[in-house]
């Protein structure tokens, strides 16, 4: 007997320089089903996305080591794929502190529940493949 095959899960581009976090979030994240490529840097992350990898979300911290922060980070993406969903996080920073968002994007204060990240990645994923 041939079982349907289930919708092909999203991709999601974790950018998170603190390793624990990454880590558990995508756990979290691969258990709802997403597939997840975690990154510590904005670098890594524009390699990874100019390298022709599928990206459905980009789900980034805002604070994040070397030149470039999660702000730069998201205008730089969208540059590439126009409409890729974003969601930024912080525990540090505020929406308002920030460089302006780009549209379309989502600010999530840190700590957050991963159940509530899954749930959002889904709302915002959900016309995209």
């Amino acid at each position: 007997m041939v079982m349907p095959q289930p919708a092909k899960a999203a991709s999601v581009l974790l950018v998170e320089d603190e390793a624990l976090i990454s880590e558990f979030i995508a756990e979290e994240l691969s258990a709802h089903g997403f597939t997840v490529h975690a990154v510590p840097n904005a670098a890594d992350a524009l390699d990874y996305m100019n390298a022709g990898a599928q990206v459905d979300i980009l789900f980034t911290d805002v604070d994040l080591p070397g030149g470039m922060d999660g702000s730069e980070l998201a205008a730089h993406a969208r540059k590439l794929r126009p409409d890729l969903p974003i969601v930024y996080a912080s525990g540090r920073y505020s929406p308002s502190s920030l460089a302006p968002p780009v549209p379309r994007s989502v600010f999530l204060r840190k700590p957050y529940d991963p159940d509530d990240v899954c749930r959002l990645i889904d709302r915002l994923t959900v016309h995209s493949h």
